[in-house]
């Protein structure tokens, strides 16, 4: 139960983000960038803490516990669905190539790299359709998990005698998450970008302090109690099926290990990998990730601020995992993790909340999780916003609109988004189903028109619509008829996509040479340029083709070396294995050293090289 001094702490927040939006609205309506992407005058360090602060969401976080508690170290694998290591290629080179065309959005970048024909106009929608698609089911995602886990902390038992009206027992995380979904929107509507970025740097100092007191508490319970878990748990390597048997420790851990479709290990990392490895080529879909980008001062600072995200989530994030995972491992049987008599292994990042967290500190870690729903839904909806009003709005209605036409635009527009991601939570079953949908059937279809369209020069507008579009209508479709993991019709749905690109291609005359040598002069990717870039050279005899694809794959290799110890080293923390934690961060040391002269040393020079050549 929440005490006085908690909800003193929980409410002071919530005011100060009703006063930095306030504070920052006159910034907000100077221009349509200043909205949308803070007048790319933000610091990189900043965009990179808000980046890590909207990554840092209360639904990511239960999922992290959740697989922590039941996998063990084996679970540092499962968040490549995502794939948690598309960072890591965006700080290597993805996000200067990215940064390097001055675009909005990622539906204008498809302009820049397609022109404004018949096939990049399609592309053009067909991108806007998908970006609108992935916000909405992110902003889902995230209200679901906002609501599961306020119930538990605000009794409803409490709160019901204030309102007029009855609300069935299955709705009422919705209420919460409407609740609190109104103070995102306050902020991020009125402050924009900047608005934004400002409430993320401050909930992750918050998270940062909760994150380390959470690990302190569980590395004193570790060191007094003993924690019964199954043969493989503490082991993060593994053989073709899991092995992982909790009969006679929680037996019910098994159904969810079937249930969630992780048993065949083996084939689903590969899977997992295959999928990740394309996903993170294909470059940031377009979602808040893609508008931090967008929106820092240069491209050599896009680089900086992809590798400070890095640097800031995963170790404090992990503390906090760790800690609750440990906690609740330790003393399961305190654990309230029913609803409606059905066990809920969702539910054990709020249950060990309230179990665990004293007075004081409860207060500051909800204020910390709350900001955390609100970050990720206030950089998504920034994003749904500036796909709607600069991709649909100033590009087919009204060019010319003013300032305050647009202004009226951009907060429509964000109300509108805000109801119909609302509706659509009521659709969701748990966070989990949600998250599978996104990462692996929605984003699937965005793979392959997406790494074809950095890597080869032939690619065309038709080719990029008709890829997009064979992927997306499958992917709404499958999770309806088929009762399997999403990862599994991933391979299907990346063929019937592949089909489309390949067809659509060819079904229409190249892009025009001028925007094609344009967008390689600017961008200057590797891949299948020659033709492109021979006649660059011929025009330009400073311009040289980009060889650097074995450096950059050595560095991605060595980045998703570095990100993983990143990972391990809180949980050895928490868990007192002082040899592995050594050994472990002797590793990272090793990796970091060598980044350094591998890739920041390279990509200064490159950066240098590139602004004398533009």
């Amino acid at each position: 139960m929440l005490q006085t001094i908690d909800i003193l702490i929980i409410l002071a927040y919530l005011v100060g983000t009703i006063l930095i939006g306030l504070s920052l609205r006159k910034k907000a309506q100077k221009s349509k960038d200043d909205y949308l992407m803070g007048g790319k005058s933000l610091p990189w360090y900043m965009l990179g803490l808000s980046n890590a602060s909207g990554m840092f969401d209360i639904s990511g976080t239960m999922w992290l516990v959740t697989l922590t508690f039941v996998y063990g170290f084996k679970s540092i694998w499962i968040p490549w669905l995502w794939p948690v290591f598309n960072q890591v290629f965006l700080m290597v080179y993805l996000s200067m190539w990215l940064r390097r065309s001055n675009v909005t959005t990622g539906a204008e970048w498809i302009l820049f790299r397609f022109d404004n024909g018949k096939g990049g106009r399609r592309s053009h929608t067909i991108i806007v359709i998908f970006a609108i698609l992935s916000c909405l089911g992110f902003l889902a995602y995230g209200f679901i998990g906002l609501g599961k886990f306020v119930e538990i902390f605000i009794p409803w038992e409490i709160i019901s005698v204030y309102i007029p009206f009855d609300i069935p027992v299955a709705y009422i995380p919705h209420f919460y998450g409407i609740i609190f979904t109104l103070f995102a929107v306050f902020y991020s509507v009125l402050g924009g970008m900047s608005g934004i970025v400002w409430t993320d740097v401050l909930q992750y100092g918050i998270m940062t302090v909760s994150s380390i007191a959470i690990a302190v508490i569980a590395w004193q319970a570790y060191g007094a109690n003993a924690m019964d878990v199954p043969e493989g748990w503490m082991n993060p390597f593994f053989d073709w099926e899991l092995h992982m048997d909790w009969s006679n420790i929680i037996a019910e851990v098994n159904t969810k290990i079937e249930e969630d479709g992780y048993t065949m290990f083996g084939i689903f990392f590969m899977l997992m990998v295959f999928k990740g490895i394309l996903s993170s080529i294909a470059g940031p879909a377009p979602n808040y990730d893609m508008q931090k980008i967008l929106s820092t001062k240069s491209p050599l600072e896009a680089a900086k601020m992809s590798a400070f995200s890095l640097g800031a989530l995963i170790p404090t994030r992990y503390l906090m995992v760790g800690g609750f995972s440990v906690l609740a491992l330790l003393f399961y049987d305190k654990l309230d993790l029913k609803t409606a008599g059905v066990l809920d292994f969702e539910k054990i990042l709020p249950a060990a909340i309230e179990q665990f967290v004293p007075v004081g500190l409860l207060g500051l870690l909800l204020a910390g999780l709350l900001a955390a729903f609100m970050s990720t839904f206030a950089g998504t909806l920034n994003a749904a916003q500036a796909y709607l009003v600069n991709d649909i709005y100033l590009k087919h209605y009204e060019p010319d609109a003013s300032s305050k036409t647009i202004k009226k635009m951009n907060y429509g527009s964000g109300i509108v988004v805000v109801i119909i991601s609302i509706i659509l939570g009521f659709f969701v079953q748990d966070v989990n189903s949600i998250l599978q949908w996104i990462v692996s059937a929605l984003f699937g279809s965005y793979v392959i028109s997406n790494v074809l369209k950095w890597h080869w020069w032939r690619f065309n507008g038709e080719g990029y619509f008709w890829g997009m579009l064979s992927g997306i209508i499958p992917a709404l479709i499958f999770p309806v008829f088929l009762d399997t993991l999403d990862l599994y019709y991933f391979p299907i749905i990346l063929l019937i996509s592949l089909a489309g690109s390949i067809i659509g291609t060819y079904s229409a005359p190249p892009t025009n040479e001028h925007v094609l040598q344009n967008f390689y002069k600017k961008t200057k990717p590797w891949g299948f340029w020659s033709p492109i870039a021979k006649k660059l050279s011929v025009e330009q005899h400073d311009s040289v083709e980009n060889k650097n694809f074995k450096w950059d794959m050595f560095n991605v290799v060595l980045g998703t070396l570095a990100q993983t110890l990143l990972v391990v080293i809180p949980l050895y923390i928490i868990l007192r294995e002082t040899s592995l934690l050594m050994i472990t961060t002797g590793m990272l040391i090793i990796s970091i050293v060598v980044l350094k002269f591998s890739w920041w040393d390279r990509i200064k020079k490159e950066d240098i090289k590139y602004r004398s050549d533009n």
